[in-house]
């Protein structure tokens, strides 16, 4: 069970890791430091590509965008008679 723990612990630092490099690529490094990011994040993730990110930023943008609209409540049912009591 320890080895377990120990992988997950290491997924949910890479997912995190990964998160936080996309988010500042997002934001708009540029040269250098786009390289620097570019290069850990192929380090912790060699398949990623850049295609997916650009993905993932526009429907986020469109995402907030568009306003959130709730669901209509659901009607109340008729109210059941009570018997009566003698």
């Amino acid at each position: 069970m320890i080895e377990r723990q120990q992988e997950l612990k290491r997924r949910h630092h890479r997912k995190k890791k990964m998160k936080k490099l996309k988010a500042k690529l997002i934001a708009g490094a540029t040269g250098e430091d786009r390289e620097k990011i570019l290069y850990k994040i192929k380090r912790l993730s060699p398949w990623w590509t850049e295609s997916s990110l650009g993905q993932k930023a526009t429907s986020a943008k469109t995402a907030a965008e568009a306003p959130e609209k709730k669901a209509a409540p659901k009607p109340k049912a008729p109210a059941k008679p009570r018997p009566e009591k003698k």
